[in-house]
């Protein structure tokens, strides 16, 4: 099992069904998980997947700790208010910090070191501390500031690896285009994955003839 751990931040746009999978692939893969999920991804997820979880983060632990069918040491949740927290020092938990999905708001304020609460706190770190960030935002179309706070974001080390899965796997379902998006999470978490096939290896499915 990998000593490192992973933090997963949860905002609140629409994408829930993202954020279980790579919870539950991470989990699949021997890594550690933490949590933190703001107040308005608690109503997204309500709303787009059948888990409801509950406000206090021992709740969400209890409820995810069920749903998941691991230990309190393999999945943690932290409060987006918990200062405390290994995720919101430098001095802290290293490790890779991933906001699926990352909505336009934490985007922004992470653009310009709001830090006022863990979320954008752990990114701050992650920036300052030159550790691996992961953002996935799910907007559209792009206003002029989003796009602005993502050319900043990508200037200052972050990936910006937007909700965007793609056809060329042939996707004959919904859950096909969840894990095509999950699948570039992990690979660019360096984690295997068996999500999707790597392109050159089972893509392109055929020659193409002609010019």
């Amino acid at each position: 099992m990998n000593d490192c751990r992973i933090c997963v931040a949860v905002t609140g746009a629409s994408g829930s069904p993202y954020t279980l999978r790579l919870i539950e692939v991470l989990l699949a893969a021997d890594q550690n998980v933490d949590l933190i999920f703001s107040r308005a991804a608690l109503l997204v997820m309500a709303t787009e997947t059948e888990l409801q979880l509950p406000g206090k983060p021992q709740g969400q632990a209890r409820a995810l700790h069920h749903h998941f069918q691991v230990d309190a040491q393999r999945l943690r949740v932290f409060g987006r208010d918990d200062w405390m927290s290994p995720w919101a020092s430098g001095s802290g938990q290293p490790g890779t910090l991933v906001i699926c999905p990352c909505s336009t708001g934490t985007l922004s304020a992470i653009a310009v070191g709001a830090s006022d609460n863990l979320i954008e706190r752990a990114a701050d770190v992650a920036l300052k501390e030159g550790r691996k960030l992961i953002l996935v935002p799910r907007e559209s179309p792009y206003s002029e500031i989003h796009l602005s706070n993502m050319l900043t974001l990508k200037r200052m080390g972050a990936t910006i690896l937007p909700a965007s899965p793609g056809f060329y796997h042939q996707p004959q379902s919904v859950q096909d285009l969840i894990d095509f998006v999950v699948a570039r999470i992990l690979n660019q978490l360096n984690i295997p994955q068996s999500l999707m096939p790597l392109w050159g290896v089972t893509y392109p499915p055929g020659e193409i003839s002609g010019d």
